[in-house]
């Protein structure tokens, strides 16, 4: 059975046993392959495709949520008597915002069938090329595709059907103890380059060997695109998130230039990168969001709960019980600068649009990824976390040589501040994020103070 007839299977369902209630269903049909290597050899296949449909119901002035994945005989039937049951226990939800209506969908969805339709030996070959290029170097990681199609129906008439395809590398080499990494995120297959990302994983790992312990402190740093996607997603979720705000548990003062005036955030659901359906759980078409512009912010994701609550529009950014955490603007974008780029001759351990922001650094650390981060105080965006997969000095823009791991604790908003950021990187990469499918991009930066807080032991 298509989306669209379970969606509207759902609806009749309700309307029999709830006459008046407010509904609305989202139906899902996800195929999800992933092939696995180690050691220089596949080790996994797997596939596996997943119908799911979400319901949600305003009935007697209560709210209450169901999901299932048995879409045959009795399952739907069960979903409404359930989420029915669940809604009379609920107390009453005077902040209902009321159903999405009739919109025009802004995008299809960017949707690609020999991505969503990958067989293993198109992933085979990927992993092939990300093995030759790593030059002999031992090589572990994944090559992924997903395709997702997806109908929303409500009671208020609104319809609206999307589709998305992904697929993402992210892989390393190995050279002795030492880790070189390299990712890809997309909305294509053919668009992966393994032969590239397997030198680029390789090239850091060599770049590694035999790292220096150096004392904890404030160092400069440029942060590779990996990097920074950490701050993207956690300014985004923590940050840009409407019940955050009006909560008080973000830094976010709209009108206020918060980060340097060289960076802006974006989110567009609907845009030709966008791995993300082209509308949010209730049905709202994406659009494209300034979050900040030239440092300043602008605006935070809503859903209609938030929007009601203060006054402003829902920007289609609503999750799955989304009342819990808030609406988060997920596949947010952090814009490119101008930022020259450079030869990476003498310079392995990164790419042309990495080496572009070195030669600005008098002393400081080129830092691969931000790894295991943790929010320490929300209001402030605090983090702590270690570095991974490469560090090295870097003296009078040249790279000295590898750093041991570092353990940082940070305030994001502060390292991004006003004045912080001395370049942006010209290339924006986007990067497959560590919680689920999320994907977020970003380019390089270099921001003038990092405050490392001790080595990976403590």
């Amino acid at each position: 059975m298509s989306s669209g007839a379970l969606t509207e299977q759902v609806l009749d369902l309700v309307a029999r046993r709830a006459p008046g209630a407010e509904v609305e269903v989202t139906a899902h049909t996800q195929t999800l392959a992933l092939t696995r290597f180690a050691n220089s050899y596949i080790h996994q296949n797997i596939s596996d495709t997943t119908t799911a449909v979400r319901l949600r119901l305003h009935v007697d002035g209560r709210t209450a949520s169901g999901a299932t994945t048995v879409t045959g005989g009795d399952g739907l039937g069960n979903l409404v008597e359930r989420t029915l049951a669940a809604a009379r226990l609920l107390p009453a939800d005077p902040g209902w915002p009321g159903l999405t209506p009739p919109t025009a969908p802004s995008s299809p969805g960017n949707y690609d069938p020999a991505t969503a339709e990958a067989e293993p030996a198109a992933r085979a070959k990927a992993v092939r090329d990300f093995v030759d290029g790593a030059h002999g170097l031992t090589a572990a990681g994944y090559c992924r595709t997903t395709g997702v199609t997806a109908s929303f129906a409500n009671s208020a008439g609104h319809r609206v059907d999307g589709a998305v395809s992904s697929a993402a590398v992210d892989a390393i080499a190995r050279d002795g103890g030492a880790d070189g990494v390299a990712r890809f995120a997309g909305p294509r297959l053919a668009d992966v380059n393994g032969a590239a990302l397997g030198a680029a994983a390789a090239a850091k790992a060599s770049a590694s060997d035999s790292p220096i312990d150096l004392p904890p402190g404030r160092y400069e740093v440029v942060l590779e695109p990996s990097a920074v996607v950490d701050l993207v997603s956690n300014l985004a979720i923590w940050g840009y998130n409407g019940k955050a705000v009006a909560e008080q548990r973000s830094f976010v003062e709209l009108g206020v230039r918060q980060l340097d005036p060289s960076l802006t955030l974006v989110t567009d659901a609907a845009g030709p990168e966008s791995l993300d359906l082209p509308f949010d759980a209730e049905g709202t078409p994406g659009r494209p969001v300034e979050l900040a512009r030239d440092g300043v912010s602008l605006a935070v994701a809503h859903d209609r709960r938030t929007a009601k609550e203060t006054g402003a529009v829902s920007t289609g950014h609503a999750m799955p019980l989304g009342f819990r955490f808030g609406p988060m603007p997920i596949g947010a974008r952090l814009s490119p600068g101008d930022a020259p780029l450079a030869e990476t001759a003498g310079r392995p351990a990164c790419d042309d649009s990495v080496a572009g922001l070195l030669g600005g650094m008098r002393r400081g650390l080129l830092v691969t990824d931000l790894w295991y981060t943790r929010v320490l105080d929300p209001r402030s965006l605090v983090e702590t976390g270690l570095t991974r997969n490469g560090v090295w000095l870097v003296e009078d823009g040249e790279i000295v040589g590898p750093v041991s791991n570092l353990r940082f604790t940070q305030s994001y908003p502060q390292a991004l501040g006003p004045g912080q950021v001395r370049a942006v990187g010209a290339v924006a990469s986007a990067v497959p994020y560590h919680w689920g499918l999320l994907t977020f991009a970003a380019p390089a930066l270099h921001l003038a103070s990092w405050n490392f807080t001790g080595g990976a032991g403590g």
